[in-house]
């Protein structure tokens, strides 16, 4: 750490403090899954609904990160793990001040889902895979994405030229071609109910 830099972490609010105000106990919740899979459809939904039910929540969403905070980065592999650092340091202190947050990044590898276990805590990272196949991510294609990437307007595409490493071990895996948004809106909050309720 720079000499000249003195965190005081340590003498703010504690964590604990936080969540008794707010009544709940915050985790991060990372939702990976290919472009297309359903993680930000998935991501407001849930947040909606946790937010009706009483809970304070904050998504954290791939397109409106990039969109300001790391709007300077690019898809190569050294900026994937930049945005990734970010985002998870992000929700790192979100997590400080009681607030569950919804991350809802591709993250293709293990290496970068690991980065980010790693700065936010084992303890408090649930993985939630959102797992559609190639084929039924390609025919949604809302933003046109596979289709650019296919004609070689887009480089370094996750799925098409860049691995998608499957994650092992999820917390949760939730089969988005298969479960509409509110069951896959449901399975979720069911596994993290008794994670978050204080």
């Amino acid at each position: 750490m720079e000499k000249n830099i003195h965190p005081i972490f340590d003498r703010l609010m504690k964590r604990s403090e936080r969540e008794q105000w707010l009544n709940q106990r915050s985790k991060a919740l990372w939702l990976t899954g290919l472009s297309g899979s359903g993680k930000s459809t998935i991501a407001q939904h849930l947040e909606r609904k946790l937010f009706n039910e009483g809970f304070f929540v904050q998504v954290l969403d791939g397109d409106n990160i990039r969109n300001g905070i790391n709007s300077d980065l690019g898809f190569s592999m050294d900026d994937r793990q930049e945005n990734i650092r970010r985002i998870a340091e992000i929700a790192s202190l979100y997590l400080k001040n009681g607030i569950i947050t919804i991350n809802a990044f591709i993250t293709p590898t293990k290496a970068l889902r690991d980065l980010a276990k790693s700065i936010i805590g084992k303890e408090d990272f649930i993985k939630i895979f959102v797992n559609a196949p190639l084929e039924v991510c390609e025919k949604r294609d809302i933003k046109g994405l596979y289709k650019k990437a296919r004609k070689g307007e887009i480089k370094g595409f996750t799925g098409v030229d860049s691995l998608f490493e499957v994650p092992e071990n999820p917390d949760l895996e939730i089969r988005s071609d298969r479960l509409s948004i509110q069951e896959s809106v449901n399975k979720i909050f069911d596994f993290i109910l008794p994670l978050i309720k204080y």
